[in-house]
């Protein structure tokens, strides 16, 4: 018997439509699936994660796992931001709030309205040395490298970050000192002053089998507190600027927690016949 599952393709971090970063949500399970049936199903939509949810005795707590179309990954923001979404609007619009069991344990996302806030572990950075070959695959100077779960090169200005044309093959082996190892690499500059945000980025991840991330919420779990330092302020926003698509976050740190702030959009709801 062919099972039928429903499937909503959700743009989060995105003010409107064909914006932010494209992730794929699967309808609630009773049980875990199989991970390799849960990686096959990534593959076959090949978005940068589908996120996959498991009830629990609590109408509000959710077990959620992400995958990229080449692994599982310990942490998603587009994907969380997508499934907190899909629940509070298309599932269960009596809910305020959902948490999610995860691999980096509890997150959770709230509704005010069209924002949806997420609260992530706050992953500090440390400035490190240039790894050898990075400013060759970047094609472009970099003026300081932090180092958390991914590396974090530092640019002059917005115009650098926006120009960026990468060797995705060779970042794919770079790691310097980044706890999640080789292939995943922010740029980051303060934005130009006319722009309406602070910071402007762009996130390769050929590492995870991306090789170029449109909007991504981990990577502003390490650019909040770097900038926070940096700027003096707590509450920062920042653009990523995936070309042709771009995503918004509005990033508050608040002790060791970071409150990303968003939008999404559904712009599919599709059935599987699995």
């Amino acid at each position: 018997m062919t099972a039928s599952l429903r499937q909503w393709t959700v743009d989060a971090f995105a003010s409107a439509p064909l914006r932010g970063n494209p992730a794929c949500v699967v309808e609630p399970f009773e049980t875990w699936p199989d991970a390799a049936w849960m990686q096959a199903l990534a593959m076959e939509n090949n978005q940068a994660e589908t996120a996959f949810l498991l009830r629990t005795s609590d109408p509000a707590q959710f077990g959620l796992r992400w995958f990229t179309p080449a692994m599982e990954v310990p942490l998603c923001g587009h994907a969380t931001l997508a499934s907190g979404h899909v629940l509070l609007t298309e599932i269960t619009p009596e809910l305020g709030e959902v948490t999610f069991d995860t691999l980096s344990g509890p997150l959770s996302v709230s509704r005010e309205g069209a924002v949806l806030t997420m609260n992530f572990p706050s992953q500090v950075p440390h400035q490190t040395l240039v790894p050898e070959g990075l400013e060759a695959a970047l094609g472009v100077a970099v003026q300081e490298v932090w180092a958390g779960p991914y590396l974090v090169a530092v640019v002059d200005c917005e115009a650098t970050v926006r120009g960026l044309k990468p060797d995705i093959a060779a970042l794919a082996g770079i790691a310097g000192e980044a706890t999640g190892g080789a292939g995943n690499i922010g740029v980051v500059a303060l934005a130009d002053p006319a722009s309406s945000y602070d910071v402007v980025s762009r996130f390769f991840a050929p590492g995870s089998g991306i090789p170029e991330d449109p909007a991504t919420g981990s990577l502003h779990c390490i650019l909040s507190p770097l900038y926070a330092q940096k700027l003096g302020q707590a509450r920062l926003s920042f653009h990523q600027a995936y070309p042709g698509r771009g995503g918004d976050l509005d990033c508050e740190v608040v002790g060791e927690r970071v409150l990303l702030r968003g939008q999404a959009q559904t712009v599919i709801e599709s059935r599987l016949r699995l």
